[in-house]
């Protein structure tokens, strides 16, 4: 096909990000929006110059003129409406975490490929400019064996409520933000099979607010022997912060997404900064230029089309996904019992990640 049109699932802040990665490609283009809130829909469509704008889901995905769709929703709606998408023969580029339950995803898995359709799962790490250098480093032997990943990304905490809600979200920064973490040591270490899973949970800041954990840390041991740390906040103040470091016997590297891209900007009213929205930009902040790209949105879309369209594999695939959340779940249950989780590993059977910290049913 020419262009690949593209529905969008939702209308919230990552929905922005990806209609503007899809505005950067030639040969692809959004061309609906759905949310359940029409005027939001409305007002999304008018926004990005979207033609049609719906407030149901089943309505965009019945348009003959939708090739894909990016499923851009809260977390516990991914389940239904990949499985929805697939059998309305359209491709999906489905957000982060995949869904909440290993067996909700082994369903979208098995329903995409049973409609012979494409299910890509939307980590973003992998296409980031600064880390591609990185993991490149890592696997072309520059720093020797790697045997140490260190990732971390936080920020003061998500901008819209439902994250806050562990009904609706499935649970806090360990399933909203160690998702990354560990997907990108994973990357790095060329996806060996895990080993086992120890993690430390809190709530430490916005204990008025959620029961969700806000800062969390996470150690994953990998066949072979490598270990990955990976520290996750909602509760660091100052706007986001995302990095990483690589440990090898023969070298290291480090990188920081926004050091080094970034004006440092000081300022009384604050601004528009869009992957700011995570925390005010009043007073001292890292001001990027080109932050789309730099954080790797329209690469992680030129790869979606290219799949679409038959020219890639995809990258990310549905079981990367599914060993992630089955790492978080390792990782909640870690934190609860205070012990090791060993694998092979199969969670027990909850509703929400956040049930295993919980201690709820």
């Amino acid at each position: 096909m020419d262009t690949v049109r593209i529905g969008i699932i939702g209308a919230g802040f990552i929905a922005d990000t990806h209609v503007a990665a899809i505005h950067t490609l030639a040969d692809a283009r959004a061309v609906a929006v759905a949310s359940r809130d029409l005027t939001k829909a409305l007002a999304f469509a008018q926004n990005h110059a979207i033609p049609h704008a719906s407030g149901d889901y089943h309505e965009l995905l019945a348009r003959p003129d939708v090739d894909a769709v990016v499923v851009a929703t809260p977390n516990y709606l991914h389940a239904s409406i990949v499985q929805a998408a697939a059998a309305a023969g359209k491709h999906v580029l489905c957000e982060k975490p995949l869904c909440l339950t290993v067996a909700e995803g082994a369903k979208m898995r098995d329903t995409c490929h049973q409609h012979g359709v494409q299910l890509v799962y939307a980590e973003v790490l992998p296409y980031v400019p600064k880390y591609v250098r990185a993991q490149e480093l890592a696997r072309s032997g520059a720093l020797g064996q790697v045997f140490f990943v260190r990732h971390s990304e936080e920020h003061p905490g998500p901008h819209t409520d439902w994250f806050w809600d562990p009904q609706r979200s499935g649970g806090g920064v360990m399933l909203d933000m160690s998702c990354h973490s560990i997907e990108f040591a994973r990357w790095v270490l060329g996806k060996p099979a895990t080993k086992s899973v120890t993690a430390t949970v809190g709530t430490f800041v916005h204990g008025g607010r959620s029961r969700c954990d806000d800062h969390c840390i996470c150690t994953v041991e990998f066949e072979g022997g490598a270990l990955a740390l990976c520290e996750n906040s909602w509760a660091k103040l100052g706007g986001m912060d995302d990095k990483c470091e690589i440990y090898g016997t023969r070298g290291n590297t480090r990188a920081d997404i926004a050091l080094g891209e970034a004006l440092l900007t000081y300022s009384e009213r604050g601004y528009d900064y869009a992957m700011e929205k995570a925390g005010a930009t009043t007073g001292w902040s890292f001001t990027m230029y080109d932050e789309l790209w730099n954080f790797g949105y329209p690469q992680q879309m030129r790869h979606f089309v290219d799949v679409v369209c038959g020219r890639a594999e995809p990258r990310e695939t549905a079981e990367d996904g599914l060993e992630v959340l089955r790492i978080i779940c390792a990782a909640y249950q870690s934190a609860r019992e205070g012990r090791r989780i060993e694998w092979p590993y199969d969670p027990p059977l909850v509703a929400r990640p956040i049930d295993l910290w919980l201690g709820e049913q």
